[in-house]
Parts: C-alpha cells; sequence; structure tokens
C-alpha cells in the first residue's frame, strides 16, 4: 500500500512561524512534524509515500531526500504553481499513487492511530478516523450510525482526524481537475451514495494547527 503525506500548505495561521519555514519541518520536541507521519507509516510497514509540495517545498525535498535516510522511498508531488487543497492534491498525485487504496494523512496532525489497520469496508470508497471533538473544533464534522457508516451530523458528532484511505474511484468525476478542489463536498458526494465509513479513535490526537497548540504539544 502506498500513502500520501500532505505538506504543500502555507501554515498560515503560523506566519510568524511559517515566514520562511514550510509548516511541516516545524519541530515538536526536536523532530519535524512531518517526520512523525513518516515514522508512523514505516511502523505500519508504509514505505512508499508521496508528499505534495508548494510553499517553500524545495526545503521540504532537501530536508527529507529520497527518503531513504528515514528508511522509506519518498516521491514528490509539486505544487509550485500553487497549492490545490487536498481532493485536487490528491488528483493530481493519483498517478503516482497507483489504482489500490492509499492512505492519506496530514503532516501536522500527532496520532498514535495504528495506521496498519486501515483498510476499505466492502462498498466503500473512503474510510475516515474521526476523534472526539477538540476545544477548536466542538461543532464536528460527521456522525456514525451503524458503527462505521459515516453521516452528516445527526447526534454525535465527530472531527475529521486527517487520517484516511481511498480509493482512486472517488475522485474519478474530477480525475481531470488541474483546480483547487476541496475534500468536503467529494466526502458529501460519498456520504449521499453510502460509500464513506468511518471509525471512532479513543487514542491520542493533537492537530498542530496554531502557535499556541504548537506550545501545548512541545509541553506535554
Amino acid at each position: 500500500m502506498k500513502a500520501m503525506i500532505l505538506a504543500a500548505g502555507r501554515g498560515e495561521r503560523m506566519m510568524s512561524l511559517t515566514k520562511n519555514t514550510p509548516k511541516s519541518l516545524i519541530k515538536v520536541k526536536g523532530i519535524a512534524l512531518i517526520e512523525y507521519s513518516i515514522n508512523a507509516l514505516k511502523k505500519a510497514n508504509i514505505t512508499d509515500i508521496i508528499i505534495n509540495i508548494s510553499y517553500l517545498g524545495q526545503q521540504i525535498k532537501a530536508h527529507l531526500g529520497d527518503g531513504s535516510n528515514f528508511g522509506v522511498n519518498i516521491q514528490y508531488s509539486n505544487e509550485s504553481e500553487g497549492a490545490l487543497e487536498t481532493a485536487g492534491g490528491i488528483i493530481k498525485a493519483l498517478p503516482l499513487l497507483g489504482n489500490k487504496a492509499f492512505v492519506v494523512i496530514n503532516s501536522d496532525v500527532l496520532c498514535d492511530y495504528d495506521l496498519s489497520k486501515l483498510a476499505l469496508p466492502i462498498g466503500s470508497l473512503a474510510h475516515l478516523i474521526l476523534i472526539d471533538n477538540p476545544a477548536h473544533h466542538t461543532n464536528g464534522d460527521f456522525s456514525l450510525i451503524n458503527d462505521h457508516q459515516i453521516t452528516s451530523i445527526h447526534g454525535q458528532s465527530y472531527t475529521f482526524s486527517g487520517i484516511g484511505i481511498y480509493h482512486p474511484d472517488l475522485f474519478k468525476s474530477h480525475k481531470h481537475t488541474q483546480a483547487k478542489l476541496p475534500l468536503y463536498p467529494i466526502l458529501k458526494a460519498a456520504i449521499a451514495n453510502g460509500q464513506l465509513s468511518g471509525e471512532h479513535h479513543q487514542g491520542s490526537w493533537f492537530d498542530v494547527g496554531t502557535p499556541e497548540r504548537l506550545e501545548l504539544a512541545n509541553n506535554g
């Protein structure tokens, strides 16, 4: 199985820190954020990794190289003309990701979920890891019914962790798109077709999205 790490964002909410450094290279306890994602994938024996880059992307390439120093194989999907948002970035990288299900993980998420457990249930085109709503996102994103079927919020809500597994067919109606495209509308369409599943992870999860949360991560 292959994986994609999303690292093309500008990190605008951390701009005082990301003016000259890409967000994914900001360090938590002496380790670059993106290395946590790489190490989690490697632990799950997922070693073929695609990383999308845009803002200050050459720094990411210089830091990680081909991945051999980290025990993985890294390829890059270059969005140097402008970051394409989540779905747009995935679509651009599809030629590298192949025709089988692949993992996608945000580069700014610290989570103890065992990525080796990720699998697509029969009938699903995407399976998302959901977590309890954090203080900065109390309304949540989705609900779960029948233990694994994701719906729009109805009753108990959960937040999308930024970790999931996707089949390329999820994006087939947009496969020729070369523009910015968010993921949420595609997930909503999958909900309508009964093709979006998920699970509730109750372990550790932390989104390093602001200077304040970076400080918490370093002091935690």
